[in-house]
């Protein structure tokens, strides 16, 4: 009963910010004439800023959120640390680093930019991986975080330098990098929903025998799974979500650390309820951030990434600041 509750609280939630994100705006809209093209009402204009400026926005923001939430949860559960974050291990990074280099070289395409982002992510997850075997760093929270900062200082090192050869990359690398959903259309969001949905397909086959290794691997031996198919799995379903998400909205940090706090806080620590609570908790959390974006500084907007650093960074002290940081 009290599982149910929070579902349907979140749920709502959703919902409530779903509408709060086609209602408000940085631009001179009201909301009397916004909430009237919902009725299938409104003016021409009115219409125009509802149904091709907000609801594509919102519509990505949606799949940036559920990808980032889902993500950090597989990731936190695989290494069984909570601090596991895809923007602060170097997994966003990486594959920001690999957008960055198809920007500079003339990448025009949607799907060509999803397909680098994501093989950038898949390389920034190895390092993870591997950033857990090493002794030491793997079984300290504090230690792997620190190790991914030093990864996502590199990259970003890298990309840098990447703006110092082309005047022209440089001025799109360094407005995508803040992070942002403002003014992407719906065929960046179609270029990304096969590989999306290969990553939902991925999790809804690992997140079973995932629950399992999380008890250990001689637990998921016993009861028939492979832990290396299990990793290698969990694996390529983040590098999807995670660069598509930053192929959509830049590299957003924080996101995958917030939402399953958030959600095993509900939930308990239960990967499978865990990825429940994620689907409508992580993208409220980047609707609303959204939302926040262009109500902070009217008639401009705040860049997204913004908005989820400052959201996301009081809960990374308090994780820190805890007297014990909890292996799951």
């Amino acid at each position: 009963m009290k599982a149910k509750r929070h579902y349907i609280i979140t749920w709502s939630l959703l919902l409530l910010v779903c509408l709060t994100s086609l209602l408000f705006g940085a631009g001179t809209l009201e909301i009397k004439q916004a909430f009237a093209v919902l009725t299938g009402q409104g003016s021409a204009e009115a219409r125009f800023v509802v149904m091709e400026l907000r609801l594509p926005r919102l519509a990505i923001g949606t799949i940036t959120g559920l990808a980032l939430g889902v993500a950090g949860a597989l990731l936190q559960t695989l290494t069984r640390n909570p601090l596991a974050e895809p923007g602060l291990l170097g997994v966003s990074a990486g594959s920001a680093f690999a957008v960055s280099l198809a920007i500079l070289f003339g990448a025009s395409t949607a799907t060509l930019t999803t397909l680098v982002s994501q093989a950038g992510a898949l390389a920034g997850c190895a390092l993870v991986i591997a950033a857990t075997r090493i002794q030491g760093v793997g079984q300290d929270p504090v230690r792997l975080v620190l190790a991914g900062a030093t990864l996502t200082a590199l990259l970003l090192s890298l990309t840098s330098l990447l703006m110092l050869i082309d005047q022209r990359a440089a001025d799109e690398i360094r407005f995508w990098i803040t992070g942002s959903i403002a003014g992407k259309s719906w065929d960046q969001l179609t270029a990304t929903l096969p590989t999306m949905l290969l990553a939902g397909a991925i999790v809804i086959g690992a997140v079973k025998p995932l629950a399992s290794l999380a008890l250990g691997e001689r637990v998921a031996i016993g009861l028939g799974h492979r832990p290396g198919l299990i990793r290698l799995m969990v694996i390529i379903a983040v590098a999807l979500l995670v660069g598509g998400a930053t192929a959509l909205a830049g590299p957003l940090v924080f996101v995958g650390l917030v939402v399953p706090f958030v959600a095993r806080a509900l939930g308990g620590a239960d990967i499978r309820k865990t990825l429940w609570l994620c689907l409508p908790i992580g993208p409220a959390i980047i609707i609303a951030a959204d939302t926040l974006s262009r109500l902070l500084v009217v008639p401009s907007e705040m860049p997204l990434g913004v908005i989820t650093a400052l959201i996301g960074a009081p809960v990374l002290m308090l994780i820190i600041r805890a007297r014990r940081i909890p292996t799951l």
